[in-house]
């Protein structure tokens, strides 16, 4: 499977199946989430959290190629993420793109 950013994948011709997605919701727990915020008074990376966002952005893209493979795809093109938080220490990340086949 073929993932790009672009709307194209050089020197192939795609036929469109549709829009795929993938996205999870992740937190911390309680333990990690106080070492963060004390960290956080005195600056720097919050290496936990960036450690937890890594981890969803790469869930997120395997339930998108998941979603692609269903349609019976070779690619993804477009692929974009987002982020949200959900409530406090929880957040949302989704992974979409769209479906395509070589011809």
């Amino acid at each position: 499977m073929i993932l790009v950013n672009t709307d194209y994948i050089t020197g192939e011709e795609l036929e469109t199946l549709g829009l795929v997605r993938g996205s999870t919701v992740q937190s911390k727990h309680l333990g990690k989430d106080v070492l963060q915020a004390l960290k956080s008074l005195v600056g720097g990376e919050l290496s936990e959290y960036t450690e937890m966002m890594n981890e969803a952005r790469a869930l997120a893209t395997k339930r998108m190629v998941e979603d692609a493979e269903k349609l019976g795809a070779d690619g993804i093109v477009n692929i974009r993420y987002a982020s949200a938080a959900i409530m406090k220490n929880a957040a949302e990340v989704i992974a979409y793109g769209t479906a395509v086949k070589f011809r």
